[in-house]
């Protein structure tokens, strides 16, 4: 799978953005990983909910429209929950717990993948 790099309006969010964009890799996300480090993410599209099933360990959740236009946040995500994603919702962008408070990632907020 490629990298991307992950920026919101200029500002860096993750350097090393892995893309999840078919069956396999849609399904396994970060299931049975130890954590995610910073300055890490995934990215699943399309997607318009998420579980943390058998994760170990809370993340940070962004759901983006088709323009990558972020249509809800939720911080902070611990193991074994459901979310479900705003109205134009069609992916996901996960990253370790924290990031999205630290670089103030907002519903509205335009969100850019370039190639790492």
């Amino acid at each position: 799978m490629a990298n991307f790099a992950l920026t919101c309006g200029g500002r860096p969010l993750a350097g090393r953005t892995r893309k999840a964009d078919n069956l396999l890799s849609r399904f396994m996300g970060l299931m049975g990983r130890k954590g995610l480090d910073e300055g890490e993410a995934l990215y699943i599209a399309p997607c318009s909910s998420i579980h943390t099933f058998f994760m170990r360990f809370p993340i940070d959740v962004a759901f983006v429209d088709r323009e990558n236009r972020v249509v809800k946040v939720a911080e902070a995500v611990k193991p074994w929950r459901v979310l479900m994603g705003a109205k134009g919702a069609h992916a996901v962008v996960e990253l370790s717990a924290g990031s999205l408070g630290r670089a103030g990632v907002a519903d509205g907020d335009q969100l850019e993948l370039q190639p790492a």
